[in-house]
């Protein structure tokens, strides 16, 4: 449930249960409401990924317009990585704030694990769309089969992202 714009308040007026429940109970319990769960799609700008016998798992919380992020996908043994650079689906559009550049995006976190290196990454969300795509802090180039390093079928490889970004 997205929380509603509060209601513009009269003097005098006698506010009902029902009114009270609606403007501050529900908000409330939408704020401390758990997670919602999804399966991001995997997808790139070539061929495209098979997790196979991997496994990915997305969680949302929106607040509002705010929407935050976070899934983790392992590599499994039969996983194919596909070619081109990588993407996954958010649950929601990202907003086009109005006056915003072509190039205006929001900004989240990544690390992915080889078999035996950690490597960070940059989300991005680009505005008006509903795909994140992590770059290599070190080579400045989207993820991939051959980035942050040559990924492999195995419990070993995985990665971890989150981003907070306003929806349409």
């Amino acid at each position: 449930m997205a929380l509603a714009v509060p209601r513009t308040w009269v003097v005098g007026e006698v506010v009902a249960a029902a009114t009270m429940n609606q403007e501050v109970r529900d908000q409330f319990n939408d704020l401390i409401a758990a997670w919602t769960t999804y399966t991001p799609s995997w997808t790139s700008t070539g061929t495209a990924p098979a997790l196979s016998n991997g496994s990915i798992l997305g969680r949302h919380k929106q607040i509002g317009k705010q929407c935050t992020v976070t899934w983790e996908q392992v590599m499994g043994t039969t996983t194919t990585f596909g070619t081109g650079a990588w993407g996954w689906s958010m649950p929601f559009t990202a907003a086009s704030p109005s006056g915003s550049s072509s190039s205006f995006g929001y900004i989240g976190h990544a690390r992915g694990h080889s078999a035996t290196n950690w490597y960070t990454g940059v989300i991005f969300v680009a505005k008006g769309s509903a795909i994140a795509r992590v770059y290599s802090h070190a080579a400045a180039t989207d993820w991939s089969t051959s980035q942050p390093h040559s990924w492999v079928g195995a419990s070993t490889n995985f990665l971890n992202a989150s981003v907070t970004y306003e929806t349409v």
